[in-house]
C-alpha cells in the first residue's frame, strides 16, 4: 500500500535546465528522482510531481512536490526491517540532507493528507522577479539573481498597467501557447516596488501572482511592464495586450534568472479533493 509524501523545497536555478526530466541534461526533477531511489534503495526510479515547472535558470524557494511510495520496499540501513509510513518521512528528509547537492535542498518531508495533489490542489501561485535598474545599488554577489534593465525605470506607471492586468483574462498575449491549454488564468496580484531595507536595498521586486499560469507568462508579464516602465510603451499598449489572442511579438521575454517561485499556496485539508477536480476543468471566461 502506498503513501503519499508532501516535500517541500528550494533551489538555485543557475545550473538546472530547469524543472522536468530531459534525456542528458541536468534537471531539477531528475537529480531529486535519482537521489531519492538511491537514498531509500528503491527497486525503480520514483515520479515526484511538482506544483509549478520551471524553466532552465529559474530559482525557487518554495517549491512543493509530492511523490508515492511503498513504505514496505524502502530498506533501512541495518537491513533488518522495512520503513513504517509514520517514519518514512523523517528517513528521507534525513537521508536527502546528506546526499542531495548544494543547489537544492528539501526543507521538508511531511505524509500528504487525503486528496492533496502538489499541482492540482494548488489555489495559487507567487513568483518574485528581482530587476536592477539605473536607480538600483547593484551588488555582484547576487547578480545571478536579478536581471539589469539599461535606464531608470518607472514604477507608477508600471503598476498602472500591472492593476489592468489584474482579474480573470485570456494571458494569451503573455503565454506560448501549448496544444490542448488554455491560456486563461486569473491574476489575483501584479505589483512592483523598490526594497528600502537590507542587502537587497535598491533593488526592484515584480510580485505576481495567479492561481496558475501559462509557460512563460511570468517573465513576458514583466518584460511587458519593463517596456511600459522605461517609456517606450504606453499605458494604452499595455491595456491593448489582453485583447489579442496570439502571443504578442511586441514583448520582452525578461532573462530566467531574475525569476523565482516564492510559495505555493494550497486550501484546508478538507477542501483539497474538491480543489483538485475544480483545477482539472478547463477555464473559461464565463
Amino acid at each position: 500500500m502506498t503513501v503519499r509524501l508532501r516535500l517541500d523545497l528550494s533551489y538555485d536555478g543557475t545550473n538546472f535546465s530547469g524543472w522536468a526530466a530531459q534525456p542528458g541534461l541536468r534537471t531539477v526533477q531528475q537529480v531529486l528522482e535519482e537521489w531519492i531511489q538511491r537514498v531509500l534503495r528503491l527497486p525503480e526510479q520514483p515520479t515526484v510531481t511538482c506544483a509549478g515547472r520551471t524553466d532552465a535558470g529559474v530559482h525557487a524557494r518554495g517549491q512543493v512536490v509530492h511523490l508515492d511510495l511503498d513504505p514496505a520496499v524502502v530498506v533501512r540501513p541495518s537491513r533488518s526491517t522495512s520503513t513504517t509510513d509514520q517514519d518514512l518521512p523523517s528517513v528521507l528528509q534525513r537521508r536527502l540532507a546528506r546526499a542531495l547537492p548544494d543547489d537544492l535542498r528539501v526543507h521538508r518531508v511531511s505524509v500528504a493528507p487525503p486528496g492533496f495533489d502538489a499541482r492540482f490542489a494548488a489555489t495559487g501561485r507567487r513568483y518574485t522577479y528581482r530587476l536592477w535598474d539605473l536607480g538600483s545599488r547593484q551588488d555582484p554577489l547576487l547578480r545571478s539573481t536579478v536581471a539589469v534593465v539599461n535606464g531608470e525605470l518607472d514604477l507608477t506607471t508600471m503598476n498602472l498597467a500591472a492593476v489592468g492586468w489584474e482579474g480573470l483574462h485570456d494571458f494569451a498575449a503573455f503565454c506560448k501557447r501549448r496544444e490542448g491549454a488554455t491560456t486563461i488564468r486569473t491574476l489575483t496580484r501584479c505589483r512592483a516596488a523598490r526594497v528600502t531595507t537590507g542587502e537587497r536595498a535598491g533593488t526592484i521586486e515584480v510580485d505576481v501572482r495567479a492561481d496558475a499560469f501559462c509557460h512563460s507568462m511570468v517573465r513576458s508579464l514583466v518584460g511587458a511592464l519593463v517596456t511600459v516602465g522605461t517609456g517606450r510603451r504606453n499605458l494604452a499598449w499595455a491595456r491593448d495586450l489582453l485583447q489579442r489572442r496570439d502571443r504578442s511579438g511586441d514583448i520582452t521575454v525578461m532573462p530566467a534568472h531574475g525569476l523565482c517561485l516564492e510559495e505555493v499556496g494550497y486550501p484546508a485539508d478538507d477542501q483539497l479533493a474538491a480543489r483538485a477536480v475544480e483545477a482539472r476543468a478547463t477555464r473559461t471566461l464565463d
